[in-house]
């Protein structure tokens, strides 16, 4: 397998879980002693989360632009960014690398495309779902993705910087969370992305009533057959 280097961080709650996943699922495929080649760069999320406060998108792409150089010199021969929010740079990043980058959102596109559906509910931070960039991209592969309201988009953000990335999960905050899913289904959702990698540490499949798509772990699943598992 190519060294996969993973810019992590944001926040670490969730980069532990791609680590914990890309381990295990090279320890089912290869047996033994075998654990996953990673280079991991963990960043200090509250640097990158002030960037995302103030707006300041040009100095976040450039940071993470070059946290990324970092890793191809050091070896890595194929990139992931352990968040769906910062993906709104991922075209600064993989204009400064010369491997390849596995983006997060053509991963679920090809999940989505794999169970036939077409239509889809985006949850993630306030970012991904008011901005077009995770909605842009998932078009490119012929998938239309509907936010929720206005009210609910508060209510998702504000669990996932509140409670998630500090490590909090409570069965309140799930409930919620299961109201948002079940608005996005009456307006039409076949299934629903859980398009912050902290929402795993929430929601699962039992707690929709149409099939959810868990970036973190697709995006392990395609960085690891990219990188030759």
């Amino acid at each position: 397998m190519q060294m996969i280097g993973v810019l992590g961080g944001m926040s670490w709650e969730s980069s532990l879980d791609w680590y914990r996943l890309a381990n295990e699922r090279v320890r089912q495929e290869l047996g033994g002693f075998h654990s996953a080649p990673i280079l991991l760069d963990s960043l200090d999320f509250a640097e990158i989360e002030a960037m995302q406060a103030s707006g300041d998108w040009e100095a976040a792409g450039a940071l993470l632009a070059a946290h990324a150089r970092g890793l191809e010199a050091a070896g890595a021969g194929l990139i992931v960014l352990c968040t769906n929010t910062m993906h709104l740079v991922a075209d600064r990043i993989t204009e400064a690398i010369n491997v390849p980058f596995q983006h997060i959102a053509d991963t679920t596109a090809e999940a989505i495309r794999s169970a036939g559906l077409t239509t889809v509910g985006l949850l993630g931070t306030a970012f991904t779902m008011e901005q077009t960039f995770y909605r842009d991209r998932l078009a490119q592969h012929g998938i239309t993705a509907v936010i929720p309201s206005a009210e609910d988009r508060a209510t998702v953000h504000g669990v996932i910087y509140d409670e998630l990335v500090q490590g909090i999960v409570t069965e309140q905050s799930r409930q919620k969370y299961r109201d948002v899913i079940a608005h996005l289904v009456a307006d039409g959702a076949e299934g629903v992305i859980l398009g912050c990698t902290e929402i795993e540490l929430l929601i699962t499949q039992q707690d929709a009533p149409v099939p959810v798509f868990p970036t973190t772990a697709l995006h392990v699943e395609a960085a690891l057959k990219a990188a030759g598992l």
